[in-house]
């Protein structure tokens, strides 16, 4: 007997199942955490750039009526020890992270006291009766000038400011350089940025005295990393120690890391064995956060007189701020710049150097697209700007230096393996959607009327889903090549997916959920998907890299499938039939041989109370976990076109039309991949116009409020098309991708390309973002 199949929910537009709590109000967060007795804490932040610290009077915060507590650096020495983040890459350097600034400050909003009270209130209240006395030091906020190696230091230890070096070769591209017939090049720049997420960072501990177990709820995008270094910091067993994200309100990489606020209130809830909550505003936010880019590129594209690219030279500095971020070092983003910087181009010579360079600023984290925005910008100027020299049409050179069908898997300079991806056929079908010609004659019309109108390309690759022949940070000494998962099935026959990722807007209860109904058989609305929360799996280093869809979904359907074994065993017995006759489909098996079903919920009930039903030999236990690891990884791509104009009198660029054309394999929720799409090109469009941190000479941050951070809004966000681009299915498990970040890699460098295309015939060359009305007018007044 033939039962017609379920169709499959993978690829299908499946409705968020997080969107009701969420969008009514009914989401937890951890500030909505109230505990009984519990305190709140807050911090006492330099207000000064370099500086050692002679001493600090707490005695009128002390004498505060509701304070409970007032701790510096020297209280918490016995508490809690400094954690580093390593590296296996040469000439790295690590930094010492203490929980409170120790001996000296290195960035304004650098924590220096901590005051636990019993209102957030008076704990603020307190920090303004702290008084610390600073003794000024050279404030480091010049990246060249820290450099250099008569600079005063920002780590002792360190021995240098210079924490990270590295440089990658092939071939003699100086020799290129001098025979090519063509070369283009200049210096670039990418200003400082921060993520901004809706929700600041929040954590809350809560410490059992008799359990001597801690349990700590932090707005986290990687609550296993936070738990496995916690337990070192505070020398506490790892089955001791639980850190769990709720729903978390936005990280973009920015809550992906350990801060210190972090460690101090776990440390000072175990000491005070009390439940202590910390939730940081958005001063707090922007000043002490994990920020982004800030890279200055010396680069050159050497080509012959037919627009071949022959070979690429690029010297990287980038300022990574005052302390090199745990785990991800200070390497993560400046690293990642020279490594992608050939992006999806065959460049036969390469030479790429970096140095990370430590200042006087918050520290440069993980952000969504890390390194690659800035990769990006820069070899898609580059292009555009040989294509100006040649007389040749943007699109066309690209056609001639990306690399072809059949070319994969293509090896760069850099050393990265592309497997089979969609370059040529992303250009394609991007500009097929836009009707590229069609703009060009619009914009030749426009220009005849003197608009500046601007048409502009960009096309990019990156690696997603990686596993573990790659660290997701250059040289980082943690597996974060793998994910783990359990699935479950109770009495009730309802199915609980255990997974270690943690979700700050990606759709993963609902795309994973997905894959566990289509892979198990079981019904969508009896799956639970459970993740953020250390507890569950093993191990697990969360979400981030465009991983989890890759990971978390490769570690479910396996344990899916293992799981599914069982029942078709089970319910063969059941049913007198064979294994090969049972089919699984909405909850119910069916032999097709015979026609009789039991649903999984009844398979539960035999299984878990009605022992005498089935032989000991056939028992089974209804769970099952497993563990994925590409290996490898895959390679995601897009090209992106933008259309801007530029308005003479304000100097205002509007993003008119916008395409993205995206290689992310086989799509598991289309519906999530457009709203994925859609947030990071919003994000770009901000890297390229608006968005940037701002220090001044002294490392005081002027930009440290949404009156000066300037994000985009609805009206500066066009309408988006979306092109899903199919060339063949990658060897991850389920054929996907990872395609989160595509959008903050394509589009700044496609709306550079587009705001120098606008002002191309005034001669001028878009080298920095973001590219401010203030930067544009200064520009056009050089060149009339």
């Amino acid at each position: 007997m033939e039962t017609k199949p379920k169709a499959k929910l993978v690829g299908q537009r499946v409705k968020r199942t997080e969107d009701p709590r969420l969008l009514t109000g009914n989401g937890a967060y951890v500030d909505d955490m109230q505990v009984k007795g519990q305190l709140h804490i807050a911090f006492r932040r330099s207000d000064q750039a370099h500086a050692l610290i002679k001493s600090i009077d707490t005695a009128a915060a002390a004498a505060l009526p509701g304070v409970i507590g007032v701790f510096t650096a020297a209280d918490m020495e016995g508490m809690v020890k400094p954690v580093r983040a390593t590296s296996r890459m040469p000439e790295y350097h690590p930094t010492s992270i203490y929980p409170l600034a120790r001996g000296k400050v290195r960035f304004v909003g650098e924590a220096v006291v901590a005051v636990v009270a019993t209102s957030r209130y008076i704990a603020e209240d307190a920090v303004e009766l702290i008084s610390i006395d600073f003794d000024d030091l050279p404030a480091l906020v010049d990246v060249e000038a820290a450099a250099r190696p008569d600079a005063p230091l920002l780590h002792e230890e360190a021995g240098t400011n210079v924490l990270v070096k590295r440089e990658f070769r092939r071939g003699d591209i100086d020799a290129v350089m001098a025979a090519a017939p063509i070369v283009v090049g200049t210096r670039f720049r990418f200003h400082r940025k921060t993520a901004l997420a809706m929700e600041n960072r929040v954590c809350a501990a809560h410490y059992e005295q008799g359990r001597r177990a801690l349990t700590l709820h932090t707005s986290s995008g990687s609550p296993g990393v936070i738990r496995d270094a916690l337990v070192k910091v505070l020398d506490i067993p790892g089955n001791r120690l639980r850190v769990v994200a709720p729903d978390v309100g936005g990280s973009f990489g920015s809550k992906a890391s350990l801060y210190p606020e972090e460690i101090t209130v776990c440390a000072l809830a175990r000491h005070l064995c009390r439940p202590i909550k910390w939730t940081g505003d958005r001063l707090e936010d922007l000043a002490s956060t994990s920020q982004a880019f800030d890279e200055t590129v010396d680069a050159e594209l050497a080509l012959d007189e037919d627009g071949k690219i022959l070979g690429l030279r690029a010297e990287v500095i980038g300022d990574v701020g005052a302390y090199s971020i745990y785990p991800w070092t200070a390497g993560l983003e400046p690293v990642q710049v020279i490594s992608f910087m050939p992006g999806p181009y065959r460049v036969p010579v390469y030479l790429g150097r970096v140095r990370g360079v430590a200042t006087c600023k918050a520290p440069t984290g993980p952000y969504r697209g890390v390194g690659r925005p800035t990769s990006t910008f820069v070899m898609e100027r580059l292009v555009d700007m040989a294509a100006h020299r040649l007389g040749m049409d943007v699109t066309e050179i690209r056609r001639r230096n990306l690399v072809n069908p059949d070319e994969f898997p293509y090896k760069t300079a850099p050393g990265l393996v592309w497997d089979r991806s969609g370059f040529q056929e992303g250009l394609q079908q991007a500009c097929e959607s836009i009707d590229y010609a069609g703009l060009r004659k619009m914009q030749a019309a426009a220009r005849a009327e003197g608009r500046w109108v601007g048409i502009g390309v960009s096309t990019y690759a990156e690696l997603s889903g990686i596993g573990s022949r790659i660290s997701a940070s250059p040289g980082m000494p943690i597996n974060t090549g793998s994910e783990i998962s359990t699935i479950r099935i109770d009495p009730s026959g309802a199915v609980t997916a255990y997974f270690g990722i943690a979700s700050h807007g990606q759709g993963l209860e609902t795309t994973l959920a997905q894959i566990v109904s289509d892979e198990l058989g079981a019904s969508f609305g009896d799956i639970r998907v459970v993740q953020g929360d250390s507890s569950v799996v093993s191990h697990s280093t969360g979400t981030y890299a465009s991983r989890s869809a890759v990971l978390a979904g490769g570690a479910g359907t396996l344990a899916a499938r293992g799981l599914r074994g069982k029942l078709e065993r089970i319910a063969a017995h059941l049913l007198g039939s064979d294994v090969s006759h049972i089919e699984i489909s909405d909850s119910v098996a069916t032999a097709r041989d015979n026609g009789k079903s039991i649903t999984i919920a009844e398979i539960a009930d035999v299984v878990y109370a009605q022992m005498g039903k089935l032989p000991a030999d056939a028992v089974e236990v209804l769970e099952e976990t497993r563990s994925y690891d590409p290996v490898w990884g895959t390679t995601s791509s897009s090209t992106h076109i933008a259309v801007v104009e530029i308005d003479p009198e304000t100097y205002m660029v509007r993003v008119k039309d916008y395409v993205v054309a995206d290689d992310c394999g086989r799509m598991i929720n289309p519906l999530i991949v457009a709203g994925q799409s859609h947030g990071a090109v919003a994000q770009g469009i901000g890297a390229a116009l608006l968005e940037e941190v701002v220090y001044d000479e002294g490392g005081q941050i002027l930009s440290a409020s949404l009156v000066d951070y300037v994000v985009p809004t609805a009206p500066e966000v066009p309408d988006i098309r979306m092109v899903h681009v199919e060339c063949g299915t990658p060897a991850t498990l389920g054929g996907f991708r990872g395609m989160g970040e595509g959008g903050t890699i394509g589009a700044p460098a496609a709306i550079a390309n587009a705001v120098s295309d606008a002002l191309l015939p005034l001669g001028i060359e878009i080298k920095e973002l973001p590219m401010t009305p203030d930067r544009l007018f200064r520009l056009v007044q050089a060149a009339q």
